[in-house]
């Protein structure tokens, strides 16, 4: 339920960055803060869920600091891929890959197998993966995201 409140009241977070009145009241001030402390530890959560299953399903062909395996998988450290490719990568992870892509200017085209995660399992991996090892992307990726992607 605190993540819904945190979701519903963004927008009006947003706004009330851009509105002095706003931000000169410390009763909004302090709920805005509170909301977004909540959402960046549902974010650091989802982190550390993803780091566990990284290591239990990446970590073999992608490394454990991300640099993948020399012609045969990608690296995500640093991955130009993914930081420009967010719905690309989540359907990568969530129904497998293959075909040719290009990851900091080189060309892969190894299949990557299904790996049969749930969607909360594929957003926590993505969140850990786009926030490590040089990635970062503030917006969290969520499991209603994940749901939507399609084959």
């Amino acid at each position: 339920m605190k993540n819904l409140y945190g979701l519903l009241f963004l927008p009006l977070i947003i706004i009330s960055l851009f509105f002095s009145e706003i931000n000169q009241d410390p009763n909004l001030m302090r709920y805005r803060d509170v909301v977004l402390e909540s959402m960046q530890s549902d974010l650091e959560a989802s982190i550390d869920r993803g780091a566990i299953v990284y290591k239990e399903y990446c970590n073999r062909c992608h490394r454990p600091k991300g640099k993948g395996m020399g012609k045969s998988y990608p690296p995500l450290a640093g991955s130009d891929y993914l930081a420009n490719n967010r719905t690309e990568s989540i359907r990568g992870v969530k129904f497998g890959q293959e075909g040719e892509i290009v990851v900091n200017g080189k060309t892969y085209n190894k299949v990557m197998e299904p790996m049969n995660l749930n969607d909360t399992q594929i957003a926590d991996v993505m969140n850990y993966i786009m926030n490590s090892w040089d990635n970062t992307q503030v917006n969290i990726v969520t499991p209603q995201e994940v749901a939507a992607i399609t084959k």
